[in-house]
């Protein structure tokens, strides 16, 4: 449905390192003109050399140092252009990192950046940048918004080179499943590109300035969904051929040779995916590229995701061991050393055995070892024959029953249950809204008082498959483990608490459930749950999925309806 969309949030560059040369963008209706254009994303443009659109409200004096509400210390300036500028800064409450964009009020598009990120900040769905503020005050519009330090960007990673293959699809199936997200809540992107899509350190991808990096410029489209999907093809084609899938370069990318038009990535670089490069193409088809297999062109980002998803999985590679080189002793340490080299053809005499040890000190020696082998001897005849008299006065007894804790003792002990630690984690959103994501920290940080909780639902116990199936967090511990259960604190008794954990591949919330290896589940009455892995499962992704709530009374944060809340969570292997 080619409906008009306005897009609105996030811009500033994340790593903030080094300046990239810029050249004005050209506002302009057409929002797929804006997905090609041919020059470096002014998105990323840094410093203070941006040119300024004329007639337009001038950006403030601001310096590092300078503080909004009270709260935001500007730290460094990584954009100033076309009358707003946007900073790292600190959110000095919270102490963390922060992004903000920052305009005068009487600008042309204050309000309509406003409005775009207000609508992003309500999308609450953590495969975005969370837009964090959005406010006008002293004369000045600014949005605050998260910064990632651990994330790099797309642009980044492909300047040394194409992605592997599993890698591109998980970036592309994560981004089209998020932009699919996006738009069936009416907000669109319209500057999705290289410079707005990042990696964290667990692997997830995130999108940064929905919709506000186009409101900041004024850019709209009469097809913001045909846009979009067109941009996620150009990332897909950019990332398995290091080059971007139009005539000029873009983005630290070459662009294709002139006058040959779009040709599919397999034929661009040898060794591509076909399976992706086809599906590179199908994106772009709404320019007039063909798929080699001439599949209909996928024109919204949901066409995009269900094409993914008639894909075969493309499976993580297998790690490579690599044996380590065989150790060469040196001439030194062979003994010869200041020795004439034999000659070619000369047998060498056999070296006679060592003789034994006739000193004092070997005698000794040989005593000493003579001696502990005879305790040793001794010990164990003695222990045998307190394990067999045993076993007879035992066999002997016919009033006694033989246990299972009996045999174990005598026949080994049982491996240690290890509490297995939690290097992070994120919300999975199978359908609708994200709960809580920014809270999702709260559950393994050792502190009962602190939570992450749902929202409050009208209907329940059960979740509603059609509205949402299920809530949960995926949580990463940095390494296959072998998981064997789960012990989880909760906020709210009562009944009806289902709770089952799965192993998957990927934090991604893309990754249907129906794909993942269900582990356990339990359903409590009370505020805990213990779930048990009848056979231990190796995995580095553990998802904890509620699929049935309590009913509990409404608190300072929610109303009363059936909802949840995880107060501390370990998991054992």
């Amino acid at each position: 449905m080619a409906e008009r969309s306005t897009a609105a949030v996030d811009v500033a560059d994340n790593s903030g390192d080094k300046p990239l040369t810029a050249e004005a963008d050209q506002s302009t209706a057409d929002g797929v003109a804006q997905n090609r254009e041919r020059d470096t994303d002014i998105d990323e443009a840094q410093g203070s050399g941006g040119t300024e659109g004329s007639g337009k409200a001038s950006t403030p004096e601001l310096h590092s140092g300078h503080k909004l509400a009270r709260r935001y210390r500007l730290e460094e300036c990584v954009t100033r252009l076309d009358g707003f500028s946007s900073w790292r800064a600190v959110d000095e409450k919270l102490r963390r990192a922060v992004g903000v964009h920052i305009l005068p009020a009487d600008h042309a598009r204050a309000r309509s950046v406003l409005a775009a990120a207000r609508s992003a900040a309500l999308l609450g769905d953590p495969r975005f940048v969370q837009v964090l503020d959005a406010v006008e005050e002293n004369d000045l519009v600014y949005v605050v918004h998260e910064w990632l330090p651990d994330a790099t960007e797309m642009t980044t990673l492909l300047a040394s080179g194409p992605l592997e293959p599993y890698d591109a699809y998980q970036m592309v199936s994560q981004i089209a499943a998020a932009m699919a997200a996006a738009h069936r809540e009416g907000l669109a992107h319209l500057r999705l590109n290289p410079n707005a899509v990042l990696r964290t350190s667990s692997g997830q991808w995130r999108i940064r300035g929905l919709a506000v990096n186009a409101a900041l410029r004024g850019i709209s489209s009469e097809t913001p969904q045909r846009t979009d999907t067109e941009a996620v093809g150009a990332l897909l084609y950019a990332a398995l051929t290091q080059r971007w899938p139009y005539e000029s370069d873009a983005y630290g990318l070459s662009g294709l040779p002139k006058d040959v038009g779009l040709i599919a990535p397999d034929q661009v670089r040898a060794g591509v995916h076909r399976g992706l490069s086809e599906l590179s193409m199908r994106a772009l088809a709404n320019d007039g590229a063909t798929a080699s297999r001439h599949e209909s062109a996928c024109t919204t980002p949901e066409e995009l995701v269900k094409a993914i998803g008639e894909m075969p999985r493309i499976r993580p590679p297998e790690p490579t061991f690599t044996a380590p080189p065989e150790y060469q002793r040196t001439t030194y340490q062979q003994g010869t050393y200041g020795r004439p080299a034999p000659h070619p053809g000369v047998t060498q005499p056999v070296p006679a055995p060592p003789a034994p040890l006739q000193s004092r000190t070997g005698k000794a020696l040989k005593w000493a070892v003579s001696a502990l082998l005879i305790a040793a001897l001794g010990l164990g005849s003695w222990q045998l024959a307190e394990v067999l008299m045993d076993n007879g006065s035992k066999n002997d007894d016919t009033n006694k029953t033989q246990t299972t804790d009996g045999n174990d003792k005598n026949s080994g002990k049982t491996k240690p249950v290890r509490t297995l630690k939690i290097q992070s984690a994120q919300e999975y959103v199978a359908k609708g809204d994200a709960q809580h994501p920014g809270d999702v920290g709260k559950t393994y940080d050792n502190d009962s008082s602190t939570y992450w909780r749902t929202a409050s639902y009208k209907d329940g116990p059960d979740m509603n498959p059609a509205f949402k199936p299920g809530v949960g967090i995926v949580y990463d511990l940095g390494s296959a483990q072998e998981v064997s259960g789960a012990s989880i604190g909760l906020l709210f008794g009562g009944n009806h608490t289902t709770v089952t954990l799965y192993g998957t591949d990927s934090m991604s919330s893309s990754v249907p459930i129906t794909s993942m290896t269900k582990l356990g589940s339990v359903r409590t009455a009370g505020t805990s749950a213990k779930v048990t892995v009848a056979k231990p499962v190796k995995s580095r992704y553990v998802l904890v999925w509620f699929t049935a709530l309590p009913y509990a009374q409404g608190d300072n944060y929610s109303n009363a309806g059936y909802k949840q809340a995880i107060t501390d969570l370990k998991f054992t292997g």
